[in-house]
């Protein structure tokens, strides 16, 4: 019988499995302890650097849609029927409204997670900006004007997430100048939007505001993915949410609430409203919105870049310190403008005003410094109030201090952020009874005063027990 050969091949007893793709990076840390230094150099600060300058990104856009509002009131020509008083109050809502959401936003990053609330916080940046984009044009009512306003506040609560995420992710060391880094790159978000606002008034024109907005929609989509993808959620967070209720019986937590109204409240309340301000009280020097728009831009910039020395300052030479030396200059600041003001003096105005943005923003970063120190110096007292041998006293010391640090920076956010009505509020009032900023000038004087004298009653002053390191 015929055969036929047969051609076999051999291969390897098992065949070796198919590639497959790294599995996906999880989005809650397995393990987070930015105190303990091994862990810190191994994997901790590459993490937190990461989760750092996303925060920045998606906080700094959240202040350009804050303060959209800032920009797109020199865009209100005659057409719009509306004068200088219901312009401050155009800038004056969206500030309100974001103080306002920075304490449930706060609350948000300990029920849903660092990196989750950044997503979702940062989609909600598309209403306001796609409602600007359609509705502002000649004709528009006031009250339509008034709600797109309002809306806008949600880019305010931003921060105050933020800053509650990026606390959790750093040791105590390295608290200052990780905030006022985070802070810092957030706050020039006011800077940037008014930028943009400058460059579409130099080219298209006041007549196409709308363009302003529609820049920003595509960068808060890309924003929003971006922290999906990349950003972590800290495994803590969610189980020691912001104790509010326990901080509010602890007279710091009003004390370093009203020195934040004095800084972030300046800053942001003279960001929303120097534009407004220059233009009508040097409206004959200043008599088109492109030179307004090109001095506006430059306070907010100057105070955002100073927020980060604010919180190295206070690192290196105590948060307390510099917090009087910044009120004190702030005080001498005020009393310059008042004087440029009564003098018509533009060229001293404006640099006044510049040192003054500049002392806010340094303030901004020595306050937010204050509060984890504050509550590490209570944390401290309360280890050696414990009975000896207690090995679990440091431990809930330490997360007692997180938990009420992590809810005074959200609190002192919103009452801060309220600082910005304030501001405006009283530009409102005095450029209508006296056609002039003066009477607002003398409140900021004798405001910056009484915080230089509770920072040093409080914090400086030698007395027996008082909280040493803040």
């Amino acid at each position: 019988m015929r055969t036929w050969a047969v051609r076999t091949t051999t291969g390897p007893a098992t065949s070796p499995p198919p590639p497959r793709s790294a599995p996906p990076r999880a989005r809650t840390l397995a393990e987070w302890r930015p105190e303990d230094p091994v862990f810190w150099e191994r994997v901790g600060a590459r993490i937190a650097r990461r989760n750092l300058w996303l925060s920045v990104l998606t906080e700094h856009i959240g202040f350009s849609i804050w303060s959209m509002w800032s920009v797109l009131v020199l865009f209100l020509g005659p057409e719009y029927g509306i004068d200088a008083a219901g312009k401050f109050t155009l800038t004056a809502v969206p500030t309100a409204v974001g103080a306002a959401l920075r304490l449930p936003y706060t609350a948000a990053v300990a029920r849903f997670g660092g990196r989750n609330w950044t997503v979702v916080s940062a989609l909600l940046l598309l209403l306001p900006t796609a409602f600007v984009a359609v509705v502002l044009e000649p004709g528009v009512s006031y009250s339509t004007l008034l709600v797109a306003a309002a809306v806008a506040g949600v880019g305010g609560g931003n921060f105050a997430s933020s800053m509650a995420n990026i606390n959790a992710f750093y040791p105590q060391r390295l608290k200052g100048r990780a905030l006022g880094i985070n802070a810092g790159g957030g706050n020039l978000g006011v800077p940037a939007v008014q930028l943009v606002g400058l460059l579409i008034l130099a080219t298209a024109g006041a007549a196409h505001p709308r363009l302003l907005p529609m820049v920003y929609l595509p960068l808060i989509a890309l924003t929003a993915v971006v922290a999906a993808l990349r950003m972590d959620n800290v495994p803590t967070t969610r189980k020691s949410g912001p104790a509010l209720r326990e901080i509010t019986r602890d007279r710091h937590t009003w004390v370093m609430s009203l020195l934040y109204l004095g800084t972030f409240g300046s800053f942001i309340g003279f960001s929303f409203a120097f534009g407004l301000v220059l233009q009508a009280q040097f409206h004959h020097q200043l008599d088109t919105p492109v030179k307004v728009a090109c001095l506006t831009v430059l306070g907010p910039l100057l105070g955002s870049l100073a927020r980060p020395v604010g919180g190295a300052w206070a690192d290196r030479h105590g948060g307390a310190r510099v917090t009087l030396a910044t009120f004190g200059a702030m005080a001498a600041g005020a009393a310059l403008i008042l004087t440029a003001s009564r003098l018509h003096l533009p060229a001293l105005f404006l640099a006044a005003f510049a040192a003054l943005f500049v002392l806010s923003g340094i303030g901004n970063g020595s306050t937010y410094r204050m509060i984890p120190a504050l509550h590490r110096a209570k944390a401290r007292r309360r280890v050696l109030a414990a009975p000896t041998g207690d090995t679990t006293a440091a431990a809930e010391a330490e997360a007692t201090a997180q938990r009420h640090a992590t809810a005074l920076i959200g609190l002192a956010g919103a009452i801060g952020a309220f600082g910005g009505v304030l501001v405006n509020v009283a530009f409102r009032q005095s450029f209508l009874t006296a056609h002039n900023g003066d009477a607002a000038y003398l409140a900021f004087l004798a405001f910056y005063v009484l915080c230089s004298a509770l920072t040093w009653t409080v914090y400086l002053r030698p007395a027996p027990h008082r909280l040493s390191g803040v």
